[in-house]
């Protein structure tokens, strides 16, 4: 057992849910943002203005989405450079076979499947690195070889349970709009505060439609909230850096007062059922359903909302554009937000629940 542990320890394995629940997959949700979100973003507007080469350029970017996760993966576990590059057919394997389900449909286990596998891979991969004198062919056999036998094996039946639980979700959400919009809007919302990656969990479950406008109502709450909330204490770099970067700043401050996360999580707990009920607000953006758990970080929640109107729109699934759907992204995304947490926070003030520099950056 010591030698195991003392090998593991040489090798750099550490098996953590810090190392593969929060290093690893916030790192495959900036592969994914990297790939096939950008490709996403790009080919859009290639669409829309007419420039055709925006959207080879979003074609290849969309298209190597699972090696750029399985990279980002293995870079997170601090992976040698043989075995990272290793991890680039990996990744590729894992996602597209993680995209079908046992019965050959489409799936939305891709992410998922990339996920697993290449922590695996990677892993198998730094256990013979560099311990044979022919190692730029033993590492890369075995990274390649352990990665794509486990996608064939596994990522069909990955791909088959994640499209069920984004099924049951979002079934769900139709069925019971109101408390399901709660729910989902204040948990993603407290995922994508936490040091875990809610796009990740978007877009490995494929977080769409009704159920995908409701993440992102609990994700411009937070975001949005946290940086209106804090102004007093932050000012403009807090405004912009939390409004369009991460909410994930206050997570010290959490903490230490964990009362300062109510406003936020009461105004999502609003948002959520507004988007559902009320403005029917949804997010069919085609890339998965990753921009559902990004909020307001650089706009691309609300961009993947008007990607997703475009594509319905596309293939009919939307007759146009209108003025309520531009109001309710408004609203969702940023006037509720700011206007409810701030209503919220200045009441916990008043009670005492949230003190002056609870919410400083530092």
């Amino acid at each position: 057992m010591e030698k195991c542990k003392a090998f593991l320890k040489r090798k750099n394995i550490v098996i953590s849910g810090k190392r593969y629940g929060i290093d690893a997959l916030g790192a495959m949700a900036q592969g994914l943002f990297c790939s096939l979100l950008i490709g996403t973003i790009l080919n859009t507007l290639g669409d829309q203005l007419g420039i055709a080469f925006l959207v080879a350029v979003g074609g290849y970017a969309s298209a190597m989405s699972g090696a750029a996760m399985a990279v980002a993966i293995g870079y997170a576990l601090q992976a040698p450079p043989m075995v990272l590059f290793s991890l680039v057919t990996v990744g590729y394997a894992a996602n597209a076979l993680g995209s079908t389900t046992l019965s050959g449909g489409s799936g939305a286990g891709g992410p998922l499947a990339v996920l697993f596998i290449a922590v695996i891979a990677a892993e198998l991969g730094k256990a013979v690195s560099k311990e044979t004198k022919i190692d730029i062919l033993v590492t890369p056999l075995v990274t390649i070889l352990s990665g794509v036998a486990l996608s064939a094996w596994w990522a069909p039946a990955i791909g088959t349970a994640a499209s069920a639980v984004g099924d049951f979700v979002k079934w769900a959400t139709v069925l019971q709009p109101f408390w399901m919009g709660i729910l989902v809007s204040v948990v993603i919302g407290i995922a994508l505060t936490l040091p875990i990656s809610s796009a990740a969990i978007c877009a490995a479950i494929g977080l769409t439609g009704l159920a995908g406008g409701a993440a992102v109502a609990g994700c411009c709450a937070n975001m949005v909230g946290f940086a209106v909330m804090s102004f007093r204490e932050n000012r403009w770099g807090g405004l912009i850096s939390q409004g369009l970067g991460t909410s994930m700043l206050q997570m010290g401050n959490i903490v230490k007062n964990p009362r300062i996360w109510l406003p936020a999580i009461l105004t999502s707990a609003i948002t959520g059922p507004l988007a559902t009920c009320v403005f029917h607000f949804e997010m069919n953006d085609p890339a998965s359903g990753v921009a559902s758990g990004m909020g307001t970080c650089g706009m691309v929640g609300p961009i993947g909302v008007y990607t997703g109107w475009v594509n319905d729109v596309a293939t009919g699934a939307k007759a146009a554009i209108t003025g309520m759907d531009w109001l309710a992204m408004a609203l969702i995304c940023f006037l509720l937000p700011a206007l409810l947490t701030w209503a919220f926070g200045l009441f916990f003030r008043r009670i005492g629940w949230i003190r002056e520099g609870d919410l400083t950056l530092t």
